[in-house]
């Protein structure tokens, strides 16, 4: 078993090509923040977000974790449970530098696009929600359904799945005095063709995540 762990990280860390613009992350605060309950009772969702107050590393990283991290290192299990455990959700963060994907299994960020495109997260010309570029950050969760067993059934728990890991930014942040929103609101199109998503990959939610405004 854990030979097979070691094998599934070692192809999950050299899939990626490293380059100067990835970022490192530290290693994520697993033991902090306010206990389960109180973070239960204090989860809510804030569209009123501090534009001058932004995220730390040590922040992001324990962000990202919580999101969809690896807990259990022996077996590459990751914090967000997924169905038949396909770990078919990606999470994507969103800054006024650009887009980078988390690689969870280096604990780092793999920079895919330079730029500010929160924009594409606020919502489309049809319709958008401009208070997500108020926050300084966001977290895009989307399903390679190339990972799934495929149907219609799959792409329900996928669904489900990014849900998951969605509540796992919402509970982080009500436990570390962050602000966040779960939302569904986004330009799919835009954000494949940016990021050169193939169309199995599917922009499910996002999480606009700030510190909230005083």
């Amino acid at each position: 078993m854990i030979r097979k762990a070691l094998i599934l990280l070692s192809l999950m860390t050299n899939s990626y090509t490293i380059s100067a613009a990835d970022i490192a992350l530290p290693r994520p605060e697993t033991s902090g923040g306010l206990p389960t309950g109180r973070a239960l009772e204090m989860r809510r969702s804030t569209r009123e977000f501090d534009k001058e107050r932004a995220l730390s590393t040590e922040v992001v990283s324990s962000l990202l974790w919580a999101c969809c991290g690896i807990n259990r290192p022996a077996d590459a299990h990751r914090t967000n449970p997924t169905a038949m455990n396909w770990q078919e959700i990606d999470a994507y963060y969103f800054d006024s530098t650009g887009v980078y994907l988390y690689d969870f299994a280096a604990n780092r960020l793999i920079k895919k696009a330079d730029g500010d495109h929160r924009r594409l997260l606020a919502g489309t010309a049809e319709f958008s929600q401009n208070f997500v570029l108020d926050a300084p950050a966001a977290i895009l969760l989307v399903a390679e359904m190339n990972r799934t067993a495929g149907g219609e059934r799959a792409s329900m728990m996928a669904a489900a799945d990014a849900g998951i890991a969605s509540q796992n930014i919402n509970i982080y942040c009500a436990a570390n005095g962050l602000a966040t929103v779960t939302r569904a609101t986004l330009d799919a199109d835009g954000i494949r063709k940016l990021l050169g998503l193939p169309q199995s990959a599917l922009p499910l939610l996002n999480n606009p995540v700030g510190y909230p405004a005083q």
